[in-house]
């Protein structure tokens, strides 16, 4: 429930970058700004619950998987903490900071499919059905 705030924020960012590039307008540089650092709160507020079913894997290569989502959400997030801090002074030129973004939501492409993969396939943070409730006929 919590990785649509960062997902969703970082993307939003990124669309900012792209709209301040096109119309010059300095508004789109604060809300890609602010859009980053909301990005960058939720994504420590996700981190949590994920971080706590890392440690139910009994099975190694989902395990595995686990491992390598969290090392994709960790590089993303030093990015976008990284092009966070850039921004503050305004010290790097308009490439870089996009650079990053853009780099910051491939990671965050790729982790969310693995992401997908732990929830949608492993069955990862999803409370498992009793046989009674799954046979109820439906209404």
């Amino acid at each position: 429930m919590l990785v649509v705030f960062p997902i969703g924020l970082w993307i939003f960012s990124l669309i900012s970058d792209f709209i301040f590039l096109l119309r010059g307008d300095p508004a789109w540089n604060d809300v890609a700004f602010y859009t980053m650092a909301g990005g960058l709160v939720g994504a420590l507020f996700a981190a949590v619950p994920g971080f706590i079913d890392m440690f139910s894997i009994s099975d190694p290569k989902v395990g595995k998987m686990a491992w390598n989502h969290m090392l994709l959400n960790l590089i993303a997030v030093a990015i976008f903490a990284l092009n966070f801090y850039l921004r503050i002074g305004n010290t790097a030129g308009a490439a870089l900071p996009i650079l990053l973004s853009v780099t910051g939501v491939l990671f965050i492409a790729v982790s969310g499919w693995l992401g997908g993969e732990l929830v949608y396939v492993h069955g990862m943070g999803v409370q498992q059905r009793s046989a009674a409730a799954t046979n109820r006929p439906r209404r």
